[in-house]
């Protein structure tokens, strides 16, 4: 197998994806290669969140803002991937945690993100700057957005920006709408002619591109020629039987998960994340921990995160949870995504190392790389994202 396209994107998960489809737009010829198919890691393991409400003031957030306003264009042009804009409710156990909630609520309001370079606005038009809603929330009305909420919370805040999709099936009908063509097979390593890349050495041979973009998820560090420090970090999520009514209209978790997707902490840590989906299935996290590629079921964590989801919602206590599974996050040491050209390499780009945020900011992601690939200024200031930063 000798061929030769545009542009070989490595990864077929939801990045993966996102990425041949922005790339076919653009005109260019993509080749995806992935070893299991669409959605065989990561994105096959996770929630499908699309979250402004758990992201810090800086550049992560200005990706997460662009890429949700991509994600409901998305849904426009292809649909069918369950797009929920359901809303996020995060909530506080305590007075003191419910200061530290709308501090940190009041930050995100006033981090504003330009809309960026946009070929198709009059030179006349001044760009549109885009904002986080975020809408305290006392706590004698906390049941008038979750009825089912427990008693004895201090408060909260409304993120009416969430939204949540079916993570394989938005992989899969990106894929299928870019046309791009799948070849399942493990990429074994990249191909390179003096300092640049020219293609990728796969299990059936050989494939040749003018462009690599690196999308492997959790792997993604792991070729030699280029490596990353991209690290697996473990989680589990339950699912409840479904209820003939979800018990949870939105994304509910406590103010403790904000503190542990930011942490660099290598041993367990959970706090409670609750919704309901369209099947009306309860999924339920969050755990965090780094033991490298282990994905074995461990009971005690299951059961603590049970116990934290019965705590927000004791209408949980008498249902049975149908299965639980365990994913890897594609962990990056200082929590950004690492997205751009290679700094040792020459055509190879990264679109990787977004943690649990991969279902959310791939749309943005995909246009970042795009831009970069074929000349045009980018929406997001890339920067801070440049796989360099490591060196």
């Amino acid at each position: 197998m000798v061929q030769t396209v545009d542009v070989l994107v490595v990864g077929a998960g939801i990045v993966g994806a996102s990425c041949a489809y922005v790339l076919t737009r653009a005109g260019v010829r993509v080749t995806v290669v992935d070893r299991g198919g669409v959605a065989s890691g990561t994105t096959g393991a996770g929630e499908g969140n699309i979250l402004v409400s758990d992201k810090e003031p800086g550049p992560e957030l200005e990706l997460a803002l662009r890429s949700n306003e991509l994600w409901r264009e998305l849904d426009e042009e292809c649909g069918g991937f369950e797009w929920e804009p359901k809303g996020g409710l995060v909530v506080a156990e305590t007075p003191e945690v419910l200061d530290a909630l709308t501090a940190f609520a009041d930050t995100q309001r006033r981090h504003t993100r330009p809309a960026g370079a946009d070929p198709g606005r009059p030179e006349n038009v001044p760009p549109a700057s885009v904002q986080v809603a975020a809408v305290p929330v006392a706590a004698e009305n906390l049941r008038g957005f979750e009825p089912h909420l427990a008693d004895g919370l201090a408060g909260g805040v409304h993120y009416p920006q969430d939204a949540q999709v079916q993570p394989m099936l938005a992989a899969a009908r990106l894929l299928k709408a870019s046309g791009a063509r799948l070849v399942r097979t493990a990429v074994e390593r990249f191909l390179v002619s003096g300092d640049r890349v020219t293609g990728v050495r796969t299990g059936q041979g050989d494939l040749y591109a003018d462009a690599v973009v690196n999308a492997a998820g959790t792997w993604a560090g792991s070729f030699p020629q280029a490596p990353l420090p991209i690290r697996p970090r473990k989680g589990f999520i339950l699912v409840t039987q479904p209820f003939a009514v979800p018990p949870v209209r939105h994304k509910v978790y406590t103010a403790a998960y904000v503190t542990n997707v930011a942490s660099d902490a290598e041993g367990l840590e959970t706090s409670g994340v609750i919704e309901s989906t369209r099947a009306g299935t309860v999924l339920i996290g969050a755990s965090r921990q780094r033991v490298g590629y282990d994905t074995a079921i461990d009971y005690p964590v299951l059961a603590k995160l049970a116990r934290q989801a019965i705590g927000l919602f004791p209408v949980l206590g008498d249902r049975q949870v149908m299965r639980a599974y365990a994913g890897l996050r594609p962990y990056s040491p200082d929590h950004l995504p690492v997205i751009g050209p290679d700094h040792r390499l020459g055509n190879l780009f990264h679109a990787c190392g977004h943690e649990g945020a991969g279902i959310g900011l791939a749309p943005a992601t995909a246009e970042m790389v795009a831009a970069q690939l074929t000349g045009r200024p980018p929406r997001v200031d890339p920067a801070p994202f440049a796989p360099g930063r490591f060196a």
